[in-house]
């Protein structure tokens, strides 16, 4: 049976990637993270401008309060808007853990790989 590879990471028994590899994983995550939060960003300002009526200054400056947990800044009246700015809230709270979650996972694993060949290792004596 063959281990199922994960995109981009070496397997645990592999050794630790160089750094070179290392900075060349985090600069593609953070890519990937800053796409994310670029869509994430569009979907608000294009709900907050064409929904909500905001002009497009004021749309960017909620879709990014609201994407990072800041709250609304300004007032929303209609129905339509109101059920736009709760979806998009609610999208926001995943959105911005997932985010993170991209952003993060390069250090997190390498962090969890050089445990895991110290444990090894030290196993092996």
């Amino acid at each position: 049976m063959t281990a199922r590879r994960r995109p981009g990471f070496e397997h645990r028994t592999a050794p630790l990637a160089g750094q070179k590899a290392f900075l060349r994983r985090v600069a593609r995550f953070s890519g990937f993270a800053g796409l994310l939060i670029a869509g994430s960003l569009l979907i608000g300002i294009g709900g907050y401008h064409f929904i909500c009526g905001l002009g497009w200054v004021d749309a960017l400056l909620n879709a990014a309060m609201i994407l990072t947990g800041m709250g609304p800044v300004n007032e929303v009246t209609t129905t339509a808007g109101k059920l736009f700015a709760a979806a998009y809230a609610l999208f926001s709270g995943v959105a911005f853990l997932t985010i993170v979650a991209v952003f993060l996972a390069p250090i997190v694993h390498r962090f969890l790989h050089r445990l895991h060949l110290e444990v090894e290792e030290e196993s092996n004596r």
